[in-house]
């Protein structure tokens, strides 16, 4: 394949190998490494960067290298932030780290690595209430750009370079919004064991919680439909549209306190599953007890892949509990290739400060694997439990995301739970919020092509 950049470096390592692949993804041109300076100052390729810490070549970018790409340990890193002035001459200015000499002012390549790499979540930190990574911990939270894609933001900017050396680099991908679901409860009352149903009526009633109650009654007489069954309306708004959503099934054999789905031997539960698996993509919602379980974590896969007569190689982790590497890690001995959990159970923004699909780097054993993240920066329950927004701000922060990732050409991916979606009293006017930023998004995208 024909090179659109050449990377000279002293030292070729796994993570410099790691950001050199990153990169010919990212940008959809190759970029080469090599360690000849010889061949470099030969080289009749013109865009050549420089990764090392003097420069070599007129025309080139100079990119004074930082000692990060060139190890192999996990240690605490020394992060300052400054305010960088853009490239492309653009006013105002963003937030960068491991500032060097060169042309570009900072390590961007190692900046990229440690954020993407969740370097940090490696080292000792606070977890929260679900034994996860607690989003406090996290640089971008610290200082506030949490809410930005600053990975794309960096690389869109750095395009502006590249493209001045080599015209290839002016082909800008388009924007992309994928909807997905997280399918935790299939129905609210229906379709349950009379076990179930008689504990959660005895539940509602001990409580004086009389309209679910009443609602409970109507609905397993057939008076009401049952208010998380939301399924027919989501297929309306994916066909009116043109969406292709992916559904996550929660499939736990055994339900518990955090894993509540319907009872995987529900004949209108394998209906649901087959039905939606015979229009969209499916994944798997691992367990919360498949995270204690690991074997769990195949039996799950299994049943799905049973159930729908399709390889499933897409999950999510049910309430986004993970931690790296051991999660990744087991995700790639049960077949999972496309993994989109990279996000926070507890607030919405770019955990990887990135808005664009990237293949995961195992920090413990130091190499790339074939496990493609897909990040995502919006989830109601977030919105609604953690950050208790009312639908008129979530309308507005769903708007904010999508004009932030829409800048910076990436793709946007959000959750939604169909309970959210459905007729459920204490989610009064979240479906009008989805609907009507489908309707912007649609509008936005239409004017824009």
């Amino acid at each position: 394949m024909i090179f659109s950049a050449l990377i000279f470096s002293h030292s070729i390592t796994p993570r410099l190998e790691y950001i050199a692949a990153f990169l010919s993804r990212y940008y959809g041109s190759l970029f080469k490494l090599t360690s000849d300076e010889d061949a470099y100052l030969k080289s009749s390729c013109s865009c050549k960067i420089n990764y090392s810490y003097h420069p070599l070549d007129k025309g080139e970018i100079w990119m004074h290298s930082h000692a990060l790409l060139t190890e192999s340990a996990i240690h605490p890193v020394k992060i300052e932030l400054f305010d960088h002035v853009p490239f492309s001459g653009a006013p105002g200015s963003y937030k960068a780290f491991f500032k060097t000499e060169g042309n570009t002012g900072f390590d961007l390549f190692a900046a990229v690595f440690y954020l993407i790499t969740r370097y940090e979540e490696y080292l000792p930190h606070k977890k929260d209430m679900y034994g996860r990574y607690a989003h406090e911990n996290s640089l971008a939270f610290r200082e506030h750009f949490l809410s930005v894609p600053l990975v794309n933001t960096w690389l869109e900017d750095f395009r502006t370079l590249l493209a001045g050396r080599e015209p290839l680099f002016n082909n800008i991908p388009s924007f992309r919004f994928i909807p997905t679901y997280d399918i935790d409860m299939a129905w609210s009352y229906l379709h349950k064991g009379m076990k179930r149903k008689l504990g959660a009526f005895v539940n509602s009633f001990v409580k004086g919680k009389w309209h679910a109650v009443s609602e409970r009654s109507k609905v397993l007489r057939g008076k009401l439909p049952d208010p998380y069954d939301a399924y027919e309306w989501m297929d309306d708004l994916h066909n009116q549209y043109k969406l292709d959503p992916i559904y996550f099934f929660l499939v736990a054999h055994q339900t518990g306190k955090y894993d509540k789905n319907t009872s995987i031997h529900s004949p209108a539960f394998k209906s649901l599953v087959k039905t939606n698996a015979s229009r969209y993509h499916i994944g798997l919602h691992p367990s919360w007890h498949s995270g204690d379980v690991p074997h769990w974590l195949i039996n799950e896969k299994e049943w799905l892949e049973q159930m729908t007569g399709k390889t499933i190689d897409t999950s999510r982790q049910h309430y986004i509990r993970f931690a790296l590497p051991q999660s990744y890690q087991r995700l790639i001995t049960a077949g999972i290739r496309n993994e989109h959990s990279m996000g926070y159970g507890s607030i919405n923004g770019f955990r990887a400060s990135i808005a664009s699909s990237y293949y995961w780097y195992d920090l413990k054993n130091d190499e790339a694997t074939s496990l493609l993240i897909h990040p995502f920066c919006f989830m109601d329950a977030n919105s609604y439990y953690e950050q208790k927004q009312t639908p008129e701000e979530t309308a507005a922060e769903l708007m904010k995301y999508y004009e932030a990732v829409r800048s910076v050409h990436g793709t946007m991916i959000t959750i939604w739970h169909n309970s959210f979606l459905g007729a459920a009293s204490e989610f009064n006017g979240w479906r009008q919020v989805y609907q009507q930023f489908i309707e912007n998004l649609g509008k936005e995208v239409i004017s824009s092509s």
